[in-house]
């Protein structure tokens, strides 16, 4: 039973504790693929003078871009059919911009790359999230994985579809929109810094070839691997001359939905450019931000899922609410948009496909409503 469940474990080889804050992607090294998602006012001076993401466009925004449309779009699991409803939906009312940056965690890690390549790939996100269910995305690994494991669940089914959607196709177009100013990031939890990390697609995607479609899949994977629910993904680094790996885990572990590092100051950089820009800022919430009583169980498994979603509610409520003072301090007109109290119906596994088709057509019919969008969470 030992060698059994040993085996059901992530094997790594992680670096010295003390070179954690050094660690580049190998064979990336020298690339601006990703920055932390917490970086401090110091760590972002260092990366504008090493070409890290996130500071080119803004800094130097193309004269297409003088008007500047920011997506965020939230975790939520199976909820994400509300966010790919809702885009199919703004796509029929003619008045869905094309984004300057747009982010994702988690569920949202997955409709990013449609949802930065414009209304052409909404056929891709309906079908994703109307026509898979549970055992289209994970297989259970049983006792072992549970007691001694790195999950409860494998993730190859999940691995499989993003290889079917990620094709080195759209990596070409990510690529081209990416060389035009625009900017596409992800989100991942590193769980032996214990930060957020947010990854520059465009870049990965411009890289290209085998190396550069393999890291950007890994990198979706890893921001909707759920902890414990979902292996983590390893990546491997070096710093200082050593060779390692990073453990990653689901972005929304650190932070839900995101944009900019908060030290990272829009207002600033295109003052500094010295073109005038009207800025806006649209968050997809792929949940209800509202508290939702029910009567908790008392099974252990039970009281931990009750935890987490409680977990998850909180913080990414926090979550709308820095989103909304960092669009004050940068002069960012703020909307927001969540599944509404209404919606009552009911899963009947982790991903039902009669779930996730009602919430995206109520996504679609939410688009549809002037009434959509909050200015305030």
């Amino acid at each position: 039973m030992l060698v059994v469940l040993a085996s059901c474990m992530t094997k790594r080889t992680p670096l010295p504790e003390e070179l954690v804050g050094q660690a580049r992607v190998s064979g990336f090294e020298t690339l601006p693929i990703r920055i932390w998602g917490d970086a401090s006012t110091a760590e972002l001076s260092f990366a504008q003078y090493h070409n890290t993401p996130t500071l080119k466009v803004l800094k130097d925004p193309d004269t297409r871009f003088s008007h500047q449309d920011y997506l965020v779009l939230s975790g939520g699991g199976a909820k994400g059919a509300y966010g790919a409803g809702l885009l199919n939906g703004w796509s029929q009312t003619g008045t869905r911009p094309e984004f300057t940056i747009v982010t994702g965690v988690s569920t949202g890690a997955i409709i990013a790359p449609f949802a930065f390549l414009g209304p052409a790939y909404d056929h891709l996100l309906r079908e994703f999230y109307t026509e898979h269910s549970t055992k289209d995305l994970l297989r259970i690994n049983g006792l072992g994985g549970v007691i001694a494991g790195s999950s409860a669940a494998d993730s190859g089914p999940l691995e499989k579809l993003i290889e079917k959607y990620i094709t080195p196709g759209l990596l070409q177009e990510i690529a081209s929109e990416y060389a035009q100013g625009r900017y596409l990031l992800v989100g991942t939890t590193n769980l032996d810094a214990q930060r957020p990390v947010t990854w520059n697609m465009g870049e990965i995607a411009r890289i290209g070839g085998v190396e550069g479609l393999a890291l950007f899949r890994k990198v979706i994977l890893a921001s909707i691997s759920i902890p414990a629910a979902f292996p983590p993904v390893l990546i491997n680094v070096d710093a200082d001359g050593v060779s390692g790996d990073e453990l990653h885990v689901d972005g929304g572990t650190t932070d839900n939905a995101i944009l900019l590092p908060v030290h990272f100051q829009i207002n600033k950089q295109v003052a500094f450019s010295g073109k005038a820009s009207r800025r806006r800022l649209f968050i997809i919430i792929n949940s209800s931000l509202t508290p939702e009583p029910e009567n908790a169980k008392t099974g252990t498994l039970h009281i931990a899922m009750r935890s987490l979603n409680t977990l998850l509610k909180q913080q990414t409520s926090g979550d709308a609410l820095m989103l909304y003072d960092y669009a004050r301090a940068n002069n960012i007109e703020y909307n927001l948009t969540q599944i509404p109290d209404s919606f009552a119906t009911k899963p009947k596994e982790l991903f039902d496909p009669a779930y996730m088709r009602a919430l995206y057509n109520l996504g679609v019919q939410q688009a549809k409503s002037q009434a959509v969008w909050s200015k305030a969470p």
